[in-house]
């Protein structure tokens, strides 16, 4: 690989990282620690997240167990968690937070697929509009003698192969997780 579509390559790449961790944050019926991702708590008039205020275990499959680490947190994260969108609500015995996650009905299930699919198709136009702009830069080097006409057929073939890889890996990475959605 040449080293000016590097930073193209690069810039595919964190558009994967992020498609992950999107993922990540969609429950499948399963307990998941990654769905509290995006959750802040008020910690002393800070915005921390919740995962810095506390120990957060699965002791079972379907339930996460949150334990802060100042119990009086405890009222500011299921606060937090009312506010977030996982829609489930926090059970407190005034030393720990139990998340119950229900079973997903056949409807929701087909809602989330629907949302997977959606997330991957954000992340291919991402990577659609980066191999643009790449063959963009490239073609503009071209115009001002800075490269040649084979140079950019070879960067351009570069680029596009480098696209169909990520493509390819995006739709892997929908298919896995609507399974994962799908699976009983």
């Amino acid at each position: 690989m040449s080293d000016k579509v590097t930073l193209y390559k690069e810039k595919m790449e964190k558009t994967l990282a992020n498609l992950e961790s999107e993922y990540a944050t969609i429950r499948a019926g399963r307990a998941n620690p990654h769905v509290l991702d995006r959750i802040t708590v008020d910690y002393y008039g800070v915005a921390t997240p919740l995962n810095q205020v506390g120990n957060i275990t699965i002791p079972e499959p379907r339930l996460l167990q949150i334990q802060p680490w100042d119990g009086g947190l405890i009222k500011a994260i299921e606060k937090a968690i009312n506010q977030s969108d996982i829609g489930i609500n926090p059970n407190n015995d005034g030393k720990v937070i139990r998340l119950i996650f229900p079973e997903l009905t056949e409807e929701r299930r087909v809602s989330l697929t629907k949302d997977v699919k959606k997330k991957g198709e954000e992340a291919k136009v991402a990577i659609r509009n980066i191999r643009r702009d790449a063959l963009d830069v490239f073609k503009k080097k071209e115009k001002s003698h800075e490269i040649t006409e084979d140079e950019l057929a070879d960067i351009a073939d570069e680029i596009q192969k480098m696209t169909d890889e990520h493509i390819a890996a995006i739709d892997k990475k929908a298919e896995t997780k609507s399974k994962d959605i799908l699976s009983v």
